[in-house]
């Protein structure tokens, strides 16, 4: 891809924090004055996240991620199952996995579908009936109904979703696209997370430059003063003030850097002092949402039970992504329905439906989606048979997902369960599948967006990856 710069194990949340609430006590500023530093902008540098070209003509420029964590049941949401819906209530026409947990599944039957479907647009698309008003974009979606994953586990699971990878420290999907392409706008981090929750192993750069790390938003809807990303703003200091204290720092780390010749960490120190100090005056505005007509509040249910906060995080990520972030994942927690799933899943729909319709509608009426790509789902999904009688177990063996809008062909499936939508039977699309095709539409080949550490080049899809060019436009 480029050549390579090693790593500092640093986390862009420190930076944040450092160079937002100051770099000392006034003595600080005596010695700007004194080394005639105050007022004098940093030297210029070729920037890390520069806008950088693709491999080959990319399909999509941004990608918004609406992850679902919990796994979402697919066979009560997007596959249909006939066979499954006659047999509920029978006794499995199938064995269990002798190695995976059986809690809960003593004496389990099949447990049919506990929503109705309907077919929406001209594609005729089957879709959940707790999800109308998703189901009037049928015609943009790229159904994937065959996804496989490598663990029934949720840390394990997400972990693979976000990087590739089950166990090991490597970089998130975002941080991947960050470095390959860098960002469209210079005062923004190319790669945000709205209410990621805990793991910040899922949006962490690792051994790439920190300054890849994604962003986390922590909070949506506060006021204008109150800044959603933890220590973004210092009010006890004026800006000036802060700019001459990070010019002076800067300084000093650079000649320690200029000392060492190459020292990775003090490289993205530097960096990130600098994006964090842009962001004050750019994110501030952007994740005010006062500015927005009632009619888009209406859009997205915002002001709304029970799809206000949800509503917040789609609007939001719609305003980073045009504003040029490349990576933007919004997290909806609360899919892990073990027990009461009937009443569970029409809680959860009600909250994203309308959100989630509202986000693909704005993106279409300002040209946007067809140069968007959104992804939707979870880490994996559930299983046919009931667990603890009225809830479905974790399954990773075949589950959907969806895709819109970026270069994908809309109104489609691909992919089929079995019967019973436990197992993916044809048209398998491998987690790593998917995130090869992913950078394919964004213009990266994921066999040579690559970097090299610990004497070897690591890449997001490890030793595999197949672009499913099947559901390409």
């Amino acid at each position: 891809m480029r050549s390579p710069v090693a790593p500092g194990p640093v986390s862009r949340r420190r930076f944040l924090r450092t160079s937002a609430c100051g770099f000392g006590s006034l003595a600080l500023h005596a010695l700007l004055q004194q080394q005639g530093l105050a007022g004098q902008p940093p030297p210029a540098t070729d920037s890390p996240l520069a806008t950088r070209p693709p491999h080959f003509p990319p399909r999509a420029r941004r990608v918004i991620f609406l992850f679902m964590k919990g796994g979402p049941s697919h066979m009560d949401l997007f596959d249909y199952k006939p066979r499954l819906a006659r047999g509920s209530g029978e006794a499995l026409p199938y064995s269990l996995p002798s190695t995976e947990a059986t809690v809960g599944l003593e004496a389990t039957r099949l447990l049919g579908p506990v929503s109705g479907f309907s077919h929406h647009g001209a594609s005729g698309l089957f879709l959940s009936d707790l999800l109308p008003l998703t189901g009037r974009h049928a015609d943009n979606l790229c159904l994937l109904r065959a996804m496989q994953a490598d663990s029934p586990n949720h840390p394990v699971a997400i972990r693979q979703l976000h990087t590739g990878n089950l166990f090991d420290v490597v970089p998130s999907m975002g941080s991947w696209l960050s470095y390959g392409l860098g960002t469209e706008n210079q005062q923004l981090p190319s790669y945000v997370t709205i209410l990621p929750g805990e793991g910040e192993r899922n949006f962490s750069s690792a051994f790439l430059p920190a300054i890849h790390q994604g962003t986390a938003i922590q909070d949506v809807g506060l006021t204008p003063d109150q800044a959603p990303i933890r220590n973004l703003n210092d009010p006890r200091l004026p800006r000036e003030v802060q700019r001459r204290r990070l010019d002076l720092v800067q300084s000093m780390n650079r000649r320690q850097l200029d000392r060492l010749h190459s020292d990775q960490q003090m490289e993205g120190v530097i960096e990130s002092f600098e994006l964090a100090f842009r962001m004050q005056t750019e994110t501030p505005r952007l994740v005010d949402l006062a500015n927005e007509s009632k009619a888009t509040f209406d859009l997205y249910g915002i002001g709304q039970a029970p799809t206000d906060q949800f509503g917040r995080q789609c609007l939001l990520a719609r305003r980073l992504a045009e504003a040029g972030v490349r990576f933007v994942q919004v997290t909806l927690d609360g899919w892990d329905h073990h027990s009461g799933i009937a009443g569970g899943l029409k809680n959860l729909c009600a909250q994203c439906d309308k959100p989630v319709a509202g986000l693909l509608s704005d993106l279409k009426s300002r040209g946007l989606l067809e140069d968007t790509l959104v992804l939707w789902g979870g880490e994996f999904g559930r299983t046919p048979h009931a667990q603890n009688g009225d809830g479905r177990e974790h399954n990773q063996h075949g589950f959907s997902m969806w895709m819109a809008g970026g270069g994908v062909k809309g109104g489609i499936t691909h992919g089929t369960t079995d019967d019973f939508g436990y197992h993916a039977v044809d048209g398998k699309v491998h987690i790593n599948d998917l995130h090869a095709t992913m950078l394919h539409l964004l213009g990266l080949d994921h066999e040579r967006l690559t970097f090299e550490h610990h004497g070897r080049p690591f890449r997001l899809t490890d030793v595999a990856g197949r672009v499913v060019t099947e559901i390409l436009a």
